[in-house]
């Protein structure tokens, strides 16, 4: 499963314009390579080149919980598809994203909906993601211009911090991302996403970590908006499997009531 995303599965990434310092530098000039190749890390923790993942998806708002129960596949960072497994009344519902268009296919009425711009802003799956969110879905290395902010111990941790600003041509929505990693395993630990005011709209973090894929990875990713900080939206991987085959035929809207 804030575009962000959750990438993991929903990697919702963006930048603007404040005075952006070059990354630092070491005398050999390593350290831009370094930061990419941390930031293609993390990119690519929970995707690969293609995924399938189960994951649980809880949601508290003031109003309401809700859990749902989620089956997942992607290729590439075009193409992404959800399918609810639980609960029983949604089972079967399919979210795909396949380039900028989002389409739902609802099993209940046999439909399947082809989102409008004005429908792009709406909760995902009553979430606290947005369709717009998986349609704004990022690479960090492609899409950012990083520079080391911190290296070091906070909080008995040895961590690198990286500031994120958006490439001039980058189609992202944010004004900055502040990436905190560990140091030893370019495992995150959180994100913060500000607006083009700078001010700081929500944050990720990653949390129990678990043997997935083949290596030991965050398990649940919690997102919180900071003007409801009562409020979260929470994915905990069940199961993960990186660089599968799929074909691309797999993510068509002619294939979505297949499922």
């Amino acid at each position: 499963m804030q575009q962000t995303s959750s990438a993991k599965w929903l990697s919702i990434l963006a930048l603007v314009p404040f005075l952006v310092l070059p990354p630092a530098a070491t005398a050999d000039g390593e350290t831009p390579k370094r930061a990419s190749e941390i930031l293609r890390s993390v990119d690519d923790l929970w995707r690969g080149n293609s995924s399938h993942a189960i994951t649980t998806m809880r949601v508290k708002t003031r109003h309401y919980t809700r859990t749902m129960r989620l089956e997942g596949w992607s290729k590439g960072k075009e193409q992404t598809l959800f399918r609810v497994l639980e609960p029983k009344r949604e089972r079967g519902t399919v979210t795909l994203k396949s380039g900028n268009h989002i389409y739902t296919y609802l099993p209940k009425t046999d439909r399947k909906i082809r989102l409008t711009s004005g429908m792009m802003m709406g909760s995902w799956m009553g979430s606290h993601l947005t369709n717009d969110d998986l349609v704004k879905e990022a690479r960090l290395e492609d899409d950012y211009i990083a520079r080391i902010s911190f290296e070091g111990v906070r909080d008995g941790q040895n961590i690198i911090e990286f500031t994120l600003i958006p490439k001039p041509e980058a189609a992202v929505v944010w004004g900055k991302v502040i990436l905190v990693v560990l140091a030893d395993s370019s495992t995150p630990l959180s994100e913060q996403f500000y607006d083009e005011d700078m001010q700081l709209v929500r944050t990720f973090s990653f949390t129990d970590m678990k043997l997935l894929a083949g290596r030991m990875r965050p398990a649940v990713m919690r997102v919180v908006p900071v003007d409801k900080p009562e409020e979260f939206t929470e994915f905990i991987y069940e199961k993960l499997e990186l660089d599968i085959e799929i074909s691309d035929h797999f993510f068509s809207v002619s294939n979505l009531k297949r499922r």
